[in-house]
């Protein structure tokens, strides 16, 4: 039991700041022509903020499947590496079906509290992962609900906020690396040409923001490749 409340502990303060990002996702897909209790479906059972982003810019366009998948592919891959990654100093009562909640519960912050631990064991992720889950889908459910009632000019306020929580997970890493601030930079040129040339602007945002992250990913694995560190 110690464990599991040190782990909710430690997610409280992920739990509050996923509440305003996830009230902007709440409104942002209301204005999309969503239901409320869509919106709050999708981010109880996915948990990825570009992921649902991207997702539901494909979903008001119905039929591009093959969009969707390779998308959400592109997005979310790195949640598979952070799970198998963590899965290395898991304990080894951390096995069979808790893995697969393990990989279901991961998210960027979740996996940055729980790295740093000695020892992961299953009572300390399952306390990380609760405040994070009910942050992010009862913010959903406000923003959801209250996206018609509040006015239009702080409604399209409140739509910026989860683009500005990536550029706060960015500009740390950029304000301390050179190498960083170029793929950033590379990635936000390739954006910008896929939004303002004609041909490439009807492109499908799903399928943008694949390319600009494999092309951007690919510039810095070419450019400025990193050593294999040993143990």
């Amino acid at each position: 039991m110690k464990l599991f409340i040190r782990g909710l502990k430690s997610g409280i303060p992920i739990g509050i700041g996923y509440i305003p990002v996830s009230f902007s996702f709440g409104i942002l897909a209301v204005s999309y022509g969503f239901h409320w209790w869509q919106a709050v479906l999708i981010s109880m059972t996915t948990l990825t903020s570009a992921g649902q982003l991207a997702g539901i810019g494909i979903m008001v366009n119905p039929g591009q499947y093959i969009q969707m998948l390779v998308s959400q592919l592109t997005i979310n891959v790195r949640y598979s590496f952070m799970s198998v990654s963590l899965s290395q100093k898991v304990s080894e009562n951390f096995c069979g079906f808790k893995r697969w909640l393990l990989g279901f519960f991961m998210t960027d912050e979740v996996f940055a509290v729980a790295s740093v631990q000695n020892r992961v064991e299953p009572k300390f992720f399952a306390g990380l992962a609760v405040a994070p889950y009910v942050g992010w889908f009862l913010g959903t459910l406000l923003g959801g609900l209250l996206g018609n009632i509040l006015p239009e000019a702080l409604m399209n306020a409140l739509c910026i906020a989860i683009y500005g929580m990536f550029i706060a997970i960015i500009a740390p890493v950029v304000k301390r690396s050179a190498k960083d601030l170029a793929v950033v930079g590379v990635a936000v040129a390739l954006s910008c040409i896929f939004y303002y040339v004609p041909v490439l602007s009807q492109i499908s945002s799903g399928i943008t923001i694949s390319i600009c992250a494999i092309l951007s990913a690919v510039f810095g694995a070419v450019l400025f490749p990193k050593e294999a560190e040993n143990e």
